[in-house]
C-alpha cells in the first residue's frame, strides 16, 4: 500500500512533504512559551534584540536564540562562613543570608559574568569591611546595624547588575573557642551576681514587710489600750455621776423627809413640852460627835449640866 501511494505521487510530491514536515518542525521549534514569574533574553546574530515576559512567542529562526533565562522571583542564598577580624584584633567565622530579586533580565545578562559568584565576593569583602569598624561586643550585639549597612552597600553596588537586594541577614557569629569560654565565664558570673542581687532585695523587701507588720502591730495595741482606757475612764465617770444622783437623791428624800416632820408636828399641833423633847435628842446626837465645845442655846441652858455630863461620857469612850 504504502509502494503504490509513492508511486502515485511521484518524486516531485515527496520532495514537497518532505520539505513541509521540516518546515513544519521548524515552525514548532521556534514557539517559545515563558512560564510566569520568568524571562527569556533574546539574541538575534549574537546581540541583544529584546526580553520575553510572560506569554507564548516566536523566534525567528536561524537568526534568533534564547541567550537566557531567569527566574523574576525573590531568590535566596546562602553563603558559607567567612573569616572577618574585628577592631580588636578577633577573628571569627560568620555566614550570612542574602535575599535579592532580579529586576533588570538585560542588565543581569549582561553586567556581570556569573552574578551569583560576584554577589558572593562583593558580600565577603562588604562584611569585612564593617566588622573591622567595630569590636567584638559590638558585633555581638548590632546584627541589625550590620544587615542595615550591608543592605544598602550591596543594593547599591549590585543595581547595575539588574539585581536588588531586599534583605541580608548574618545567620551565625562564631568567636574563637577561647573567647567562647571567657563569654560563657563572664555571663555564669553575670547570672550569679544577679542571683545574689534578686535574693538580697527578697531578704531587705522581707525584712522591710516584718517591720512593718511589727509597727502595725504595736500601733493596733495601742490603740486597743488607748480605747479600753478611754471606756474604762468613760465607765468610771458615769459610776460617779450615778453616785453623785444616788447622794443627791437620798439628800433630798432626807429633807423632804425632815420637812414632812415639822410639818406633821406643825399640823399636830405640838407644844412646847415637845419641842424641848426633840432638842434633847438633837442634843444627845450632837454629844456623839468628835467636837470638844457644844453651844447650847438659852433655851436649853436648864439642861447644860446633863450635855456636859454627857460630853465627859463620850471623851471617855474615845480615851
Amino acid at each position: 500500500m504504502k509502494t503504490l501511494f509513492l508511486a502515485g505521487i511521484g518524486p516531485l510530491g515527496i520532495v514537497f512533504i518532505i520539505i513541509a514536515v521540516v518546515v513544519l518542525l521548524i515552525f514548532i521549534s521556534c514557539i517559545r512559551i515563558v512560564p510566569q514569574a520568568n524571562a527569556y533574553v533574546v539574541e538575534r546574530l549574537g546581540a541583544y534584540r529584546k526580553t520575553w515576559g510572560t506569554g507564548i512567542h516566536f523566534l525567528a529562526p536561524f537568526v534568533d536564540r534564547v541567550g537566557k533565562r531567569m527566574s523574576l522571583k525573590e531568590q535566596v542564598v546562602d553563603f558559607d562562613p567567612q573569616p572577618v577580624i574585628t577592631k580588636d584584633n578577633v577573628t571569627m567565622q560568620i555566614d550570612t543570608v542574602v535575599f535579592y530579586q532580579i529586576t533588570d533580565p538585560k542588565a543581569y545578562a549582561y553586567g556581570v559574568e556569573r552574578p551569583s559568584e560576584a554577589l558572593e565576593k562583593l558580600t565577603a569583602t562588604t562584611l569585612r569591611n564593617i566588622i573591622g569598624e567595630i569590636e567584638l561586643d559590638a558585633t555581638l550585639t548590632s546584627r541589625d546595624l550590620i544587615n542595615s549597612k550591608m543592605r544598602n552597600i550591596l543594593d547599591e553596588a549590585t543595581d547595575p547588575w539588574g539585581i536588588k537586594v531586599n534583605r541580608v541577614e548574618l545567620k551565625n557569629i562564631l568567636p574563637p573557642k577561647d573567647i567562647r569560654e571567657a563569654m560563657e565565664k563572664q555571663m555564669r558570673a553575670e547570672r550569679e551576681r544577679r542571683e545574689s542581687i534578686l535574693k538580697a532585695e527578697g531578704d531587705k523587701r522581707s525584712r522591710i514587710l516584718q517591720a512593718e507588720g511589727l509597727k502595725e502591730s504595736e500601733i493596733l495595741q495601742a490603740e486597743a489600750k488607748k480605747e479600753a482606757l478611754i471606756r474604762e475612764a468613760e465607765g468610771q465617770k458615769q459610776s460617779q455621776i450615778l453616785h453623785a444622783q444616788g447622794e443627791a437623791e437620798a439628800i433630798l428624800e432626807v429633807q423632804k423627809a425632815t420637812a414632812d416632820g415639822i410639818r406633821l408636828l406643825k399640823e399636830a399641833g405640838a407644844d412646847q413640852a415637845v419641842l424641848t423633847l426633840k432638842a434633847y435628842e438633837a442634843l444627845a446626837e450632837v454629844s456623839k460627835g468628835q467636837a470638844t465645845k457644844i453651844i447650847i442655846p438659852s433655851e436649853l441652858q436648864s439642861v447644860a449640866g446633863l450635855a456636859t455630863a454627857v460630853t465627859e461620857v463620850v471623851k471617855g469612850e474615845k480615851k
